[in-house]
């Protein structure tokens, strides 16, 4: 567990393994959001079942910022099966309270760090286009993501998919 004391992050600390109660925790993380309908936090709540249940065999990798040992964000990454060194950023939430502070950009630059350690080469996040995504869209732009694709209405007439992409240094692992 690494300690972090900023003005932004007082007193927050990091951890990679899944507990049964962050079950939960990822569910207020992602509601405390309010862009996600109760079939999205669903599947979020899965992929902590899932490592839960399969360990790293899930395919499915996290990163927990903790404050006073409760989780107050999270992200979810993995392998992309298929791909030599490909990795999909699944999840990546701050609690309402917290957002806006700097806390997503020290998830996302850990988690970067972790997925380069494992031998990715790319990270792909996919996101809606409707307008309530726009702030998220910049986010990742502004942490070096690219837009490589567009998928016009993909999740509903009028809201397509967005999927940026960031080259990460050489990747560790050769074919």
């Amino acid at each position: 567990m690494i300690k972090t004391n900023s003005p932004n992050m007082e007193n927050l600390s990091y951890r990679q393994d899944v507990l049964p109660a962050d079950k939960e925790a990822v569910r207020a993380i992602v509601a405390s959001s309010g862009f996600f309908a109760a079939a999205e936090i669903a599947v979020a709540m899965e992929l902590v079942e899932e490592r839960l249940g399969k360990g790293e065999m899930s395919g499915y990798f996290f990163l927990f910022a903790a404050q006073g040992g409760q989780p107050v964000g999270y992200a979810c990454f993995g392998p992309i099966p298929g791909s030599l060194f490909s990795y999909d950023l699944y999840w990546l939430a701050v609690a309402g309270h917290l957002r806006h502070r700097g806390l997503g950009k020290e998830l996302l630059s850990r988690s970067e760090a972790l997925i380069g350690k494992r031998g990715g080469g790319r990270i792909y996040v996919e996101t809606s286009s409707r307008p309530q995504y726009e702030e998220t869209v910049a986010f990742y732009r502004s942490c070096g993501y690219r837009e490589t694709a567009f998928l016009e209405d993909f999740y509903a007439p009028g809201d397509g998919k967005i999927i940026l992409v960031k080259v990460l240094e050489a990747p560790a692992k050769t074919p």
